[in-house]
């Protein structure tokens, strides 16, 4: 199958890499520059525009403006080959994969909101989890190439806003899992218990799981190099909020944990993993960041 990607950051080149392996045509495209050695058999493209002639073109762009930018401002539904899906595997807000639909539904085209869950590291394994929505055809077209980037796909509804909200609650109960340890870890450490001897205890105990297991170990290595930057998770959270908003709903902890990732972009650790927000809470955010920019002068 002839595939378009536009979008080859960490995550987008190798879903592009994968799909390649599972046998596709993949024509791809980035806002800025791509070696070609650095994704073998993809073939690069000029413009985005090439990348939706093909029967199905993945998109895994940044965020909403990203998106309206290259896609929707650019005109490229209307010029798209017909019949074309789009799979948007961007965390996007509620809102906008609502105006999505609408519009890919406007220029006669499928599409799909297919968010995923894991790290590059999980996306190159091919074993990535993908939330998917929408309409049943669109979603059975598409499915077997889900399939050869994922650990499991699963189907959420005809909604595509359902994977999106679904998405955002994920992020946002990871970042709560991050929180939950780093108040943990004060807690016992103020009596001496050494963070791996906790979270030993923890992971034994009470909380098993891929979220706690992964994020303890940077907590404790004091290991903050992104898989997923602070500053996209701080986006998420925003856009949680949003979507409580909308409900009238306000969630407190949410709120706690927007918070904390503001004070770690707005201390200038934007660029580190999201679980830089445990350690400004063990080490207090203020003298954190002090410390750092003292450091930096150094």
């Amino acid at each position: 199958m002839q595939i378009g990607f536009v979008g080859l950051g960490n995550m987008g080149s190798a879903m592009a890499l994968n799909l390649v392996k599972a046998g596709n045509d993949v024509r791809a495209w980035n806002r800025s520059r791509v070696a070609q050695d650095s994704i073998p058999r993809v073939t690069l493209v000029k413009r985005a525009a090439d990348a939706f002639q093909a029967d199905t073109v993945f998109t895994m762009l940044s965020d909403d403006p990203a998106i309206r930018e290259v896609i929707l401002d650019a005109g490229l539904l209307a010029s798209a080959r017909p019949g074309l899906t789009h799979v948007v595997t961007s965390t996007i807000s509620v809102a906008f994969a609502r105006e999505l639909e609408l519009l890919h539904e406007e220029a006669g085209l499928g599409y799909v909101s297919a968010p995923v869950l894991g790290r590059p590291n999980v996306a190159a394994s091919g074993q990535l989890n993908i939330l998917a929505a929408g309409k049943a055809d669109a979603v059975a077209a598409v499915e077997p190439l889900l399939a050869s980037l994922s650990k499991k796909v699963w189907k959420l509804g005809e909604s595509p806003a359902r994977a999106n909200t679904a998405k955002l609650a994920c992020n946002m109960m990871i970042a709560m899992a991050i929180e939950a340890m780093a108040e943990g870890v004060v807690l016992t450490e103020s009596v001496g218990i050494d963070r791996a001897d906790f979270f030993e205890l923890i992971l034994g105990t009470l909380f098993s799981g891929r979220a706690y297991e992964s994020y303890s170990a940077q907590i404790t290595e004091r290991s903050f190099e992104p898989g997923f930057k602070a500053e996209l998770a701080l986006k998420d959270m925003r856009l949680a909020t949003e979507a409580s908003n909308e409900i009238g709903r306000t969630l407190p902890m949410l709120d706690a944990v927007r918070e904390g990732l503001s004070k770690a972009v707005s201390a200038g650790f934007g660029k580190k993993d999201w679980s830089i927000m445990a350690d400004m809470t063990v080490r207090d955010g203020d003298s954190l960041a002090s410390s750092e920019s003292n450091s930096e002068k150094k």
